[in-house]
């Protein structure tokens, strides 16, 4: 079992080689850990080690393990990461500071009566299919620019940023270089892209958060 704690420095140590590589600023990159499948006791020796920005793919097992944990840390920023089912609005808008799978006009709508409700707004990314994959969600990109402005003007949503999951086998490159590329179209400064396996390529493509999990915590 690597040691995750070690794992999450050398991450970091990584991120920041990137970061000078790529000519960009000491700390513009945000490291979210992906706790997913791990349990609160996995996850708290990462907590103990400064780490305070976790993603989640589902909202019940976010459920299972953050409450608890906020008690004892709770300037925890956590991301949603997976796709959002609407009947899983209402708990997704109060547990999470950031939904990164905006991904259609059903959720858009959903997200927006929910957080006027709860006056509470997590900060919102569009995901966007990068590679159209039938099985995967995610906005498909030609659509992408018109969808981030119906979320503003239709939905009055704020929409800080994309998202994207390249396809497994593919180079991952044009895929962030496209997202970076409608990132600029649609207005947004936010760009999550790069996970274990590419991460540092990410990097050198503007990714302004990664999201790494089996590099820190192992394989699930």
């Amino acid at each position: 079992m690597p040691n995750a704690v070690d794992q999450l420095f050398a991450v970091r140590a990584a991120i920041g080689k990137a970061e000078a590589e790529a000519g960009r600023a000491s700390g513009s990159v945000t490291l979210v850990a992906v706790s997913k499948t791990f349990n609160a006791d996995a996850v708290r020796p990462v907590l103990d080690a400064g780490q305070r920005v976790f993603g989640e793919n589902r909202v019940q097992e976010a459920q299972s393990k953050w409450p608890l944990l906020r008690s004892d840390f709770p300037d925890i920023e956590l991301h949603l990461i997976g796709p959002l089912q609407s009947n899983k609005t209402e708990d997704a808008v109060a547990l999470f500071d950031v939904i990164e799978s905006v991904d259609r006009e059903k959720i858009a709508t959903a997200l927006s009566e929910e957080m006027r409700k709860q006056n509470r707004f997590p900060r919102l990314y569009v995901q966007v299919n990068t590679g159209s994959e039938p099985q995967k969600a995610g906005i498909d990109p030609k659509e992408a620019v018109a969808f981030v402005k119906r979320c503003r003007e239709v939905h009055g949503l704020e929409i800080e940023g994309l998202m994207c999951i390249p396809p497994a086998d593919e180079n991952p490159g044009p895929h962030f270089a496209l997202l970076e590329k409608i990132a600029g179209q649609a207005g947004v400064a936010k760009l999550s892209m790069g996970m274990s396996g590419d991460y540092e390529t990410a990097i050198g493509f503007g990714a302004t958060s990664v999201r790494v999990g089996s590099a820190i915590f192992g394989a699930r």
